[in-house]
């Protein structure tokens, strides 16, 4: 279904998934696109790999459409559109959750943000400046920026600590896996530059948000894995947990299935269904 809401002066549209009839106080998967797509594509691309969430009755999924294909996120060196004319993608996502309330009965208390490449950066900003609208975020391909490219608060804790996945491609040609600067075709294309952290670092930055102070768990990639995810889980009792999911050999993608062309090898498992999911089952444990 196609929908719209009024926010920040301008006419915001996004896409939903999910039946207005449907199970009351479903938990709410807000999507951000990757830079140059939409919602509708970025479905497409996804293989509508979370519209079976939304079929099941497990959730509403809500896939927004960035202001001309981009979103305005925290990076202080972006040259996006939405970055130059500031718009408010913030009071976008607020009036999307204030929306589906309305019209579909979600619970506004357990809004998962998942976001890919530039929309992973946009869910970083959400987690720092709108923090109290999230219960979960996923962030696939996308990287902490470094303290002096943040145009947020850069901190060592939250009032608001949420469970938080991360995926992040060792050969990722776009996001560098070790940090730093991307490339110069990168920087020329996408119209951004500036420096970030690496993927653990991203991953050990969170978890000292959420106050967790053990070292990470570490589980071996299957070695029947055609392309093997290693994962960094990050949990202490009574903290939400933060999990680092590592593709070896990965680019610049979504795990799950392969629809269209990609940048770089796709992990097939965990999918990021299975991603989303597993922190649908984190809030439900942080609620009882």
């Amino acid at each position: 279904m196609n929908a719209r809401v009024e926010a920040g002066g301008r006419t915001r549209t996004f896409v939903v998934v999910g039946d207005p009839e449907g199970p009351a106080g479903r938990p709410l998967v807000l999507v951000f696109h990757g830079s140059k797509q939409t919602g509708e594509s970025h479905r497409r691309f996804t293989g509508h790999s979370l519209d079976t969430l939304a079929a099941e009755g497990r959730t509403v999924v809500a896939y927004l459409d960035g202001y001309r294909s981009n979103w305005n996120d925290a990076r202080v060196q972006s040259s996006f559109p939405a970055r130059r004319e500031n718009v408010d993608d913030i009071a976008f996502a607020r009036e999307v959750v204030s929306s589906l309330a309305e019209s579909h009965g979600i619970d506004t208390g357990s809004v998962v943000a998942v976001g890919f490449s530039n929309g992973g950066q946009m869910v970083i900003r959400l987690l720092h400046e709108a923090g109290e609208l999230l219960a979960g975020a996923v962030i696939v391909a996308a990287t902490m920026p470094e303290r002096e490219n943040f145009s947020a608060e850069f901190s060592s804790r939250t009032d608001h600590p949420v469970p938080v996945a991360i995926v992040a491609g060792t050969a990722d040609p776009i996001i560098p896996f070790e940090g730093g600067r991307m490339s110069w075709w990168v920087r020329k294309v996408f119209s951004i530059d500036g420096r970030t952290l690496s993927a653990v670092a991203t991953a050990e930055y969170f978890a000292r948000r959420n106050e967790i102070t053990v070292a990470p768990q570490r589980s071996e990639p299957a070695a029947s894995a055609k392309v093997p995810v290693e994962t960094l889980a990050y949990r202490e009792p009574g903290r939400p947990p933060v999990t680092l999911s590592i593709v070896h050999g990965g680019g610049h993608t979504v795990p799950g299935p392969a629809v269209g062309p990609r940048v770089g090898r796709t992990a097939e498992h965990p999918g990021i269904r299975d991603i989303v999911s597993e922190v649908l089952g984190e809030l439900r444990g942080l609620h009882r």
